[in-house]
């Protein structure tokens, strides 16, 4: 077994996609990629969302290698995105937009997209890729549940405004595709990427 001999660098302030690495046996370093999202968006023009989510997660990627040139490993970059109706939807931020998204999807399903993307610092090589989760909402959801989740403050600081690892677990019938792509981070995927810098799994274990 490996004792962590490649440290990876998490350009992320999310609590779930750092769970989620912890979950896998890797204690990553989390630093703030402090991006302007809304920003880099616009600047970019009109985007596909898995275009959107890889553009942001190659951005904290890397802001955070370029803020810390002193790092020795794999920083990690991710973004996510809800799409629902064709519409994009972020963190919602405020408890009556969260209010309003929920009474939109209950009953229906959405498309969660997560964007990765994986710096070596030491060579300078890079790799991304986009992930996706169809998520179906349970159709029974009163409005007194959803009142109450949003009063817990735990939809707020997520994109589509809901969780698969928490409170809002409750809520959701059914997910098609990669599970973990829906907290932001899918661990398959985050595999492959690694072993596509000819570097091993198991030596981000620690």
């Amino acid at each position: 077994m490996s004792t962590g001999a490649v440290r990876l660098y998490l350009a992320s302030t999310s609590p779930a996609r750092l769970a989620t690495l912890r979950a896998v046996g890797i204690e990553p370093v989390a630093l703030p990629p402090g991006v302007d999202e809304d920003a880099a968006v616009a600047a970019a023009g009109p985007l596909a969302v898995p275009e959107m989510v890889m553009l942001l997660a190659r951005l904290k990627a890397e802001a955070v290698a370029s803020a810390h040139p002193d790092l020795d490993g794999l920083v990690l970059g991710g973004d996510s995105a809800f799409e629902l109706d064709g519409v994009v939807y972020g963190k919602p931020h405020l408890p009556e937009v969260a209010r309003e998204r929920w009474h939109a999807q209950r009953g229906r399903f959405g498309m969660l997209h997560s964007g990765h993307w994986l710096i070596d610092t030491r060579t300078g090589r890079a790799v991304g890729s986009p992930a996706v989760a169809r998520v179906e909402f349970a159709t029974d959801i009163s409005d007194a549940e959803i009142d109450a989740y949003i009063a817990t403050g735990e939809p707020l600081e997520v994109a589509g405004a809901f969780t698969i690892d928490a409170r809002g677990a409750a809520f959701i019938e059914r997910i098609e595709g990669d599970p973990h792509a829906v907290v932001g981070l899918s661990i398959p995927l985050l595999r492959t990427m690694v072993r596509s810098l000819e570097i091993e799994w198991t030596d981000l274990w620690t």
